[in-house]
């Protein structure tokens, strides 16, 4: 009997074992997302989530994705950073240079995700583009240098009367020369005095908008840039832009304040970012990954603001447009 007990037991436990395994969850990949601005803008985790769409991926069933927001406050990625770690999230989409930063000091095997610094070789996120060679992929929001011409040639044809544009710079970040240069020679061939005005931290904006007062420009450009792009600074430069009513152009998408704005798409930066999750989940590391430059560009027009600055927009340049803000 009590050997007969004992098969039976054993026959049981054999019978149960592959309905234990099949019962168990299949691992569920989890990425971190971290940003610095809210959860409610559109061009950042609802494009991330589109593109996630694109790829299969169904949030809280084939994924899980941990959103950290910092608010404006880039002081806060070290903390968010750490929290993702924590988590052992698989990747993590850090999309500038400042929370690219904060995210591999946190986790340095942690595989990261870029889409929005303009410098990362310069700031040591990559060793190149073709080879980034350590933790960090993606693509950069640098459309090289000759952007700056048409930073220029875009506000001239906007605002056909402007003769003296600033241009705001910032000289820590390196590809801002070579930006400023092309400015430089596109305002030779469009007739237009250049007034570069330097500013390195948020404190420096109010003195530069200062300086930009006494020169009498009549237009403002303002150089695509971490500190420049991010709460309050970008705030601040709207906000002073519109109090001197200058025609402001800028390389990131700004409403208040910006009469237009030309650069790659945000948007589309962020759905593309979740091809390199999805590889970095099938297993291809992030030194294998070559970075990619933007593909995708927007011309919005704030017709508001042109109406404040008594300007008339050419049909020429509304037909262009990707966007007209009423």
């Amino acid at each position: 009997m009590r050997r007969i007990g004992i098969v039976v037991v054993l026959s049981f436990r054999v019978l149960l074992m592959p309905l234990t395994l099949y019962a168990q969850p299949a691992s569920v990949p989890r990425v971190g997302f971290l940003v610095g601005g809210t959860h409610a803008d559109p061009q950042s985790a609802g494009a991330f989530q589109q593109g996630l769409r694109s790829l299969g991926y169904v949030e809280g069933q084939s994924i899980v994705v941990e959103y950290r927001f910092a608010q404006g406050r880039i002081d806060q990625f070290p903390v968010l950073a750490a929290e993702l770690v924590r988590l052992k999230v698989d990747v993590i989409v850090a999309p500038g240079t400042a929370a690219a930063q904060a995210a591999r000091q946190a986790g340095p095997t942690t595989p990261i995700v870029i889409m929005l610094a303009s410098n990362p070789v310069g700031d040591g996120l990559i060793k190149s583009f073709a080879r980034p060679g350590g933790t960090v992929a993606g693509l950069t929001m640098s459309a090289g240098p000759e952007i700056g011409g048409k930073f220029l040639e875009l506000l001239k044809e906007a605002a056909p009367t402007v003769s003296r544009v600033a241009v705001l710079w910032n000289p820590l970040t390196a590809p801002h020369t070579l930006i400023l240069k092309e400015i430089s020679a596109a305002a030779r061939t469009l007739g237009i005095a250049v007034q570069p005005v330097r500013a390195r931290r948020p404190d420096e904006i109010d003195g530069a908008f200062a300086a930009i007062a006494r020169g009498r420009a009549e237009g403002v450009v303002v150089i695509p840039d971490a500190m420049f792009d991010s709460s309050p600074a970008r705030g601040r430069i709207e906000a002073l832009a519109t109090k001197g009513r200058l025609a402001a152009m800028y390389g990131v998408r700004a409403e208040a304040g910006g009469l237009m704005s030309y650069g790659p798409s945000m948007s589309d930066l962020f759905r593309r970012s979740a091809t390199y999750v999805d590889k970095i989940l099938k297993g291809t590391k992030p030194a294998d990954l070559p970075v990619e430059q933007p593909t995708k560009f927007e011309l919005v027009i704030n017709l508001k603001t042109a109406q404040a600055l008594g300007l008339t927009i050419s049909q020429s340049l509304l037909v262009r447009a990707d966007e007209l803000i009423q």
